[in-house]
């Protein structure tokens, strides 16, 4: 089978393909034949960061072709969707069960990859500014694949204004027809009326402007892997708090309400009243190209690679 490795070598190339043999699930695992991988940032900045060999894993979805010891409750022939945390860049890859959720059969394995992981994210992070009815919401990353899915969820949750904070002002007519009020871009001195809930999925540099952009009592929801730090008096000053939010480990310890997240997000998908949109499907071979598309910034939605 074909399958994408990352190898540190100083140069523009790193990530290139490979044929090795298919995998054989092992207890509890399953092996998929995969349809649509999803690429995240996460995985393009370890890419980046890391000078040994890692595995890409991420987002997958697919058909199930083999199951391993001790699994019941998926059989060949089922489509399922969830996260790979070994080499996930194949046209096989093995997926714990206990990762695995089934795929509805109105969906293509596409919706999954854009729907489901980002979507989860998003809605945990809304979740942890315990949002209420007719408060306000500023998005970071807006036209990412977490944050075109957050502008839909805050309005779906009763925001009576959402801000799409984005780096290319190129963006607006996309982000506004996720049902954004208005645009910022990073550089702009100010972001505008003050918010009650912002979720960030950037960091760095970032955080100074989006902890200025709270009102009074605003709380921050970081949940960006690009670190940064936030000033302690800019929260006492106005009362602000700022939030961590991981949803790895939500999935490990409260496994019932990622589940409870991952059927919203279903449902409001079967309903109509969320969108997930897919910027540029790449075939395998082409997973750098796909790679460079999430550094520079430049989706709009989902970037996804198809086997």
């Amino acid at each position: 089978m074909r399958r994408i490795r990352y190898e540190h070598t100083g140069g523009p190339e790193e990530l290139f393909q490979e044929e090795v043999p298919v995998p054989e699930p092992g207890p509890g695992e399953l092996l998929v034949r995969t349809e649509a991988i999803g690429v995240t940032l996460p995985v393009v900045r370890k890419t980046r960061e890391s000078a040994q060999p890692i595995p890409l894993g991420g987002e997958l979805a697919g058909e199930v072709v083999r199951v391993g010891e001790g699994v019941s409750e998926y059989v060949p022939g089922d489509r399922v969707t969830g996260l790979c945390f070994g080499h996930g860049y194949a046209e096989y890859a093995l997926l714990h069960s206990a990762m695995a959720s089934p795929i509805p059969a109105d969906a293509t394995a596409t919706d999954a990859v854009a729907l489901v992981r980002s979507g989860v994210v998003a809605l945990g992070a809304l979740e942890a500014a315990r949002p209420e009815q007719g408060e306000s919401v500023l998005v970071t990353a807006a036209a990412s694949g977490v944050g075109h899915l957050a502008l839909q969820l805050a309005r779906s949750r009763g925001a009576t204004r959402v801000v799409a904070a984005v780096g290319d002002s190129g963006k607006e007519d996309f982000v506004r027809s996720l049902g954004a009020d208005a645009m910022v871009t990073y550089g702009q001195p100010g972001w505008g009326d003050p918010v009650d809930i912002v979720l960030d999925a950037v960091g760095g540099t970032l955080l100074t402007p989006a902890v200025k952009a709270l009102a009074p009592g605003g709380r921050l929801v970081a949940y960006s892997s690009g670190g940064g730090t936030i000033d302690a008096y800019e929260l006492l000053a106005g009362g602000r708090s700022a939030i961590g939010f991981q949803v790895a480990m939500v999935a490990r310890t409260q496994p019932q309400r990622y589940a409870r997240w991952r059927d919203e997000l279903w449902r409001l998908f079967g309903e109509g009243a969320l969108r997930p949109a897919v910027h540029a499907e790449f075939a395998l071979a082409d997973a750098a190209r796909a790679h460079a598309t999430i550094e520079a910034r430049a989706n709009r939605g989902k970037v996804v690679l198809v086997p």
